[in-house]
């Protein structure tokens, strides 16, 4: 299987494969945040396959698309006759994952009544299939959420057990606009990936189309340009990627809601890396590098987010 690769080489990209590396070797759990689209995915194979577990399987749950009343077998299995329709003793997702690694992605979704249950499994390292016993398992847990989590603990939505035990190495991947450097890399790598998949020739991208796919906010992230680059591909006829402008147009301004949406989750960002690094802004373990950023990008954010200097104005 091809080792995940992760494209780019912006700043921002660059503190993320740090602390990738850093925390891969390690069995600690990871929590992968940021917005729809940004490649948590791919953090969280990248983890697995650079660590001892890397062999192993690499098992993926969508905690938002669980189906409503056999998440947990879906989870943690369940005994034949456990239910109407459970014919035969079936594994979940945490026994199909033993000696590998579990990705539990859009984690803030899963549902209240199976938030303890998780916690126990994480604490304890053994599930309980639907009507048997306790089954020891040995499973590294990767989540992901384009959620607040913090905010949702102080609104009762989320445990705060449950998220501190999540919260053990957390990697924040930065959205594509604020990483602007990486496109160039991104579109290259997308070109090479699905020419080959849909048997197109491989062009070259010209300047022109590096300008106009610079100019647009993504907000769909580096699934949006994916997605571009693929109609690109296919369309295309000369020596040269073209891009439509229509193709941006459409999501060259995003929703208001959406545009409060990405400040409130960046200024949060911000403020947990403030807190974590202690106030720190240099150095290894500043909340410059833990957020992938130059120092003076930071302080730039920090402006526009009105976040000062003073600790005391970071609660």
């Amino acid at each position: 299987m091809t080792t995940p690769e992760l494209i780019g080489s912006s700043p921002a990209t660059a503190g993320v494969r740090r602390a990738v590396a850093r925390v891969a070797p390690t069995d600690a759990t990871v929590l992968v945040t940021g917005e729809t689209g940004t490649g948590k995915e791919v953090v969280a194979r990248t983890v697995h396959a650079r660590s001892r577990r890397g062999a192993g399987p690499f098992v993926a749950a969508n905690c938002g698309a669980l189906p409503a009343g056999l998440a947990a077998a879906e989870l943690f299995g369940h005994e034949a006759g456990a239910f109407t329709g459970a014919a035969r003793r079936r594994a979940g997702r945490f026994e199909q994952a033993h000696g590998g690694t579990l990705f539990l992605d859009e984690v803030g979704e899963l549902p209240p009544d199976l938030q303890p249950l998780l916690l126990r499994v994480l604490q304890e390292r053994v599930v309980e299939r639907l009507g048997g016993g306790p089954v020891p398992v040995d499973v590294r847990v990767v989540a992901a959420t384009n959620r607040d989590l913090a905010a949702d603990v102080r609104a009762g939505r989320f445990r705060a057990d449950l998220f501190y035990r999540l919260n053990v190495f957390p990697v924040a991947v930065p959205p594509l606009r604020d990483r602007p450097a990486d496109l160039p890399d991104l579109a290259e790598h997308f070109l090479r990936e699905l020419a080959a998949a849909h048997a197109r020739p491989a062009r070259r991208i010209p300047q022109r189309t590096l300008q106009r796919l610079a100019s647009h906010p993504w907000p769909g992230n580096v699934r949006e340009l994916r997605n571009v680059v693929e109609r690109a591909v296919i369309v295309s006829d000369g020596p040269d990627l073209e891009v439509d402008p229509a193709w941006l147009a459409a999501d060259a301004a995003p929703p208001a809601e959406t545009g409060r949406t990405w400040a409130a989750a960046e200024k949060a960002r911000l403020l947990d890396a403030l807190r974590a690094a202690g106030g720190r802004i240099y150095g290894p373990g500043g909340a410059a590098h833990r957020l992938g950023l130059r120092p003076t990008t930071l302080y730039g954010k920090m402006r526009k987010h009105g976040i000062g200097k003073d600790p005391a104005s970071w609660r």
